[in-house]
């Protein structure tokens, strides 16, 4: 549920960086080098060849630096859902979209592993991870409430909404413990044992609750 980076991270000394993208690669490196609580925001800054007034234009804290540019990631989740078709099944838009989020090429994959250690793996990283998860939950729920007539705060887009977060987040923490499988392989196998009560029937076990439940 992250952002895309890729590349390699500048040293001391090199020319001060020019991109977000640039800032976060030194950071995860430093992060990884250092330990997240060890590495100060005038390291990140030292590194990138640039001041900490600089470093403070692309990132509000520490913390901001490991989540990268979630926000731009989130907007383009909403979009996801927003041209979702009518006719396509809430089960199967769920599916895509939420693939589709996590969609990385092969060279941004080393270093959403080490932002993925990080953002699940470091105790000062989770209450800062409360608000991003809930807004990442808020997408779903919307979408789900559109397609089954409930209000977004209630049962079924919450319940449904969480869940699906609980799903992406353990095909990430398999992901990396297995440190073989394919990430996609690993979130479709996860979302098939998640949406499995919407198919396991033909009249749709799933959408029977969404129904019925308010």
């Amino acid at each position: 549920m992250l952002v895309s980076v890729g590349g390699p991270a500048r040293t001391t000394g090199r020319p001060p960086v020019t991109s977000r993208a640039e800032l976060e690669h030194i950071a995860l490196a430093l992060f990884c080098e250092k330990g997240f609580e060890s590495t100060t925001v005038k390291d990140i800054a030292r590194g990138a060849g640039v001041s900490r007034r600089t470093f403070f234009r692309y990132y509000a804290s520490k913390n901001d630096v490991a989540w990268g540019d979630f926000d731009e990631h989130l907007a383009r989740f909403q979009a996801h859902f927003d041209a979702v078709p009518p006719e396509v099944p809430t089960e199967t838009a769920l599916r895509e979209c939420i693939l589709a989020f996590n969609d990385f090429s092969d060279d941004e994959l080393p270093w959403l592993r080490q932002r993925m250690s990080l953002l699940l793996g470091v105790s000062a990283l989770q209450a800062h991870s409360v608000l991003r998860y809930a807004a990442w939950c808020d997408i779903v729920a919307n979408f789900v409430a559109q397609r089954t007539g409930h209000a977004p705060r209630t049962l079924v887009p919450q319940v449904l909404a969480r869940s699906a977060l609980a799903t992406a987040v353990a095909a990430y923490e398999r992901w990396l413990e297995d440190g073989t499988s394919e990430l996609r392989e690993m979130l479709e196998a996860a979302l098939s044992i998640w949406l499995r009560p919407w198919t396991s029937s033909p009249a749709g076990t799933g959408a029977r609750f969404a129904r019925g439940h308010r």
